[in-house]
């Protein structure tokens, strides 16, 4: 089956989503590659089309074991035409549950016909040096199974002539789906001395809930807990709070220390 164009489409506040779909895009190597980085806000406000003659490549982060419910309304308004779709979550290395079949659902919904789907560890969002959890994930070992796993969906298109010939793909989970996609609502971070209100937190935040003028103030009614104001402030002026978070940021470095490796489906 030739494919004129390879979409790649991303939510990562942090990056290790981002990481995991230029692997797979290598994989692949297709000479037309076009970027869909979903991660701020504005970049959500348009509704994406896509066709037949396009691989579709989607990749987004596990919350709850879920889909991230503030991407259901964009996800949903996908407008495709049997466009042939890969489905790709990433998680931090405790359980993915029934986020990639839910992810393949909502695409299916949308007018897309599933080739693969997969799922890969990132470094979780709550992890820092004192409770590190899956640290510096996506690795080079990930990366070239990403790469791999690219390869073969390359090599699984070559052996079909038309999306109708796509066969269906086994993706694990439950319906209906396990957990909660709702986030917690929660005053998690400190802001120290050290920042010097350079923006960089409100500018890089998915969901806009830093104030840009005066980075101290967080509407913790939007904030969904991705710590990627944490991870890039070129200062260090921010941290965890003592509380639910923190507290569960030990849980996780305690619980899921031992090392989960990535799975595909084809």
């Amino acid at each position: 089956m030739k494919i004129q164009s390879l979409k790649l489409v991303y939510f990562s506040p942090t990056g290790t989503t981002k990481a995991v779909v230029q692997g797979i895009a290598r994989g692949i190597n297709q000479s037309m590659v076009e970027i869909i980085d979903i991660t701020r806000p504005i970049a959500r406000k348009q509704p994406m089309k896509t066709s037949e003659n396009e691989l579709l490549v989607i990749a987004v982060p596990v919350y709850m074991g879920r889909v991230p419910a503030l991407l259901s309304e964009w996800l949903h308004a996908i407008q495709a035409h049997n466009t042939p779709a890969v489905c790709v979550v990433v998680y931090g290395n405790r359980v993915y549950d029934d986020a990639l079949l839910e992810l393949n659902d909502i695409l299916t919904q949308c007018g897309c016909k599933s080739i693969a789907g997969a799922a890969y560890i990132g470094e979780h969002s709550f992890s820092n040096s004192e409770t590190p959890t899956a640290k510096d994930r996506p690795d080079a070992s990930d990366l070239n199974h990403a790469e791999s796993f690219g390869r073969k969906i390359r090599e699984k298109l070559s052996t079909i002539s038309s999306v109708d010939q796509i066969s269906d793909v086994n993706i694990p989970g439950c319906r209906p789906y396990r957990g909660d996609s709702k986030l917690w609502t929660v005053d998690f971070i400190a802001v120290s001395d050290a920042c010097t209100q350079c923006g960089t937190c409100a500018e890089g935040c998915p969901v806009g809930a830093i104030d840009p003028e005066n980075s101290n103030l967080i509407d913790t009614e939007k904030c969904i807990t991705c710590c990627a104001c944490i991870r890039h402030c070129p200062k260090h002026a921010r941290t965890m709070k003592p509380g639910r978070v923190r507290d569960a940021a030990l849980r996780l470095s305690t619980l899921y220390n031992e090392r989960k490796e990535p799975e595909f489906f084809l």
